[in-house]
């Protein structure tokens, strides 16, 4: 992976980078280390999480867990906004930007994976996901009027296709009812919140506004959100005492969530809501990775020729677009 050494100070996060009036990087802007970095890094985060959510599963309730991890998230967060000295007054339109990037980036989004996952193939969910992309594009003509790059959305159909070949077997076999339609529109639902709060973080930073004291306050909203979910369900205020789930807990907030938004997010700015929305295609790969190390996931022809595809998506995507619709 390449390393920044012309421009150290490119590697904070919070830092600007210029853009045109779409919110796209000017047609001239390079890829720099520090871009490249930010990129695996989010990859890395969010793809070995699902060992983390694995470690999480039994005893507290999913919606529980993710109101602890936002809990822990935003504490760290703010304490983040402190250390770097951030604005944390802002006016009413932006709160209500944060409340929504709470609604669907740092809650319903989870729970509606959460719920749609227990009658989806992981697969084919990881497939739904890895349409962030396609959606990101086409949100971003319909919100913010940026012309559709051709190049993008063919990178992004092919990662979407060797995605679906990777879980080829597991998806097949996988036989769909009234329950699993359900669940796989819960998990359409949970990409396309996610996408939206692109849109809203994407507008907070053209705005101005700091990424870590908008995602601070994001992540108090969706843990007052999460909080108001669990009251209503009745579900018991309770962790596991184990190191495991304690753990788990422990990667999910500051990792996957301090670490990995303030990256992605900062992926939206340099890169736009479509490239940056790739990642969400490498996710299941690294996943893979690690099964194959620790669980020993047995490779196909098939799921090689997938991560193929995926990978040679990633490298379309990746380029300075040229074609415009």
């Amino acid at each position: 992976m390449p390393q920044p050494t012309e421009h150290p100070r490119s590697l904070s996060l919070s830092s600007p980078a210029p853009v045109s009036r779409s919110g796209e990087p000017p047609a001239g802007a390079r890829l720099d280390g520090s871009t490249l970095a930010i990129y695996a890094a989010t990859i890395f985060l969010w793809g070995v999480s699902w060992i983390a959510i694995h470690g999480q599963l039994g005893v507290v309730a999913p919606e529980m867990s993710v109101l602890w991890r936002f809990v822990l998230a935003a504490a760290c967060m703010w304490g983040w906004v402190g250390v770097a000295g951030k604005p944390v007054a802002f006016p009413l339109a932006d709160h209500l930007r944060f409340i929504a990037t709470g609604f669907c980036l740092f809650s319903l989004n989870f729970l509606c994976f959460y719920y749609g996952g227990l009658t989806v193939p992981s697969g084919l969910l990881s497939v739904v996901f890895s349409l962030t992309s396609i959606f990101n594009l086409i949100l971003g003509f319909l919100v913010f009027r940026q012309a559709i790059d051709l190049r993008v959305a063919l990178g992004a159909g092919l990662g979407a296709t060797g995605i679906g070949l990777l879980f080829l077997p597991e998806i097949t076999g996988a036989g769909f009812n009234a329950g699993a339609l359900l669940g796989l529109g819960l998990c359409a639902l949970g990409t396309l919140l996610f996408c939206s709060g692109n849109m809203v973080s994407t507008s907070l930073q053209r705005r101005g506004i700091p990424l870590i004291s908008a995602n601070a306050w994001g992540m108090t909203y969706g843990t007052g959100i999460l909080l108001v979910i669990n009251l209503v369900r009745g579900n018991a205020f309770i962790v596991e005492p184990t190191l495991v789930y304690l753990g788990a807990l422990l990667y999910l907030a500051i990792g996957a969530s301090v670490l990995a938004f303030a990256s992605y997010l900062t992926l939206l700015r340099r890169l736009g809501p479509a490239r940056a929305g790739y990642t969400t295609v490498l996710f299941p790969i690294v996943a893979l990775g690690v099964s194959t190390l620790v669980e020993g996931y047995a490779w196909t022809p098939i799921a090689a020729l997938g991560v193929v595809l995926a990978l040679v998506g990633n490298v379309i995507v990746l380029r300075r677009p040229a074609l415009k619709a």
